[in-house]
């Protein structure tokens, strides 16, 4: 049986330069790209997470993945 899966994936540039990504599953139809960027603005502006490489500083990208794993052997 297969199951699909989206996720939304923030990606963040931190103060060293490095990158950092916020996953978030089953996000809602329809997400504008709007609500994603005042999202991250305001994940930023609030500094609410740091990485290794320092306070996020700049959106790098956002995007939806959508993943189905189908199941080869299941033993029950």
């Amino acid at each position: 049986m297969a199951e699909n899966k989206k996720t939304l994936r923030m990606t963040f540039a931190a103060a060293d330069g490095s990158s950092m990504s916020i996953s978030l599953d089953n996000p809602k139809a329809g997400l504008t790209n709007t609500e994603i960027e005042g999202v991250m603005d305001t994940l930023i502006g609030k500094n609410i997470f740091q990485s290794a490489g320092g306070n996020l500083v700049a959106k790098k990208d956002a995007k939806i993945v959508d993943t189905t794993t189908s199941d080869l052997y299941d033993p029950e």
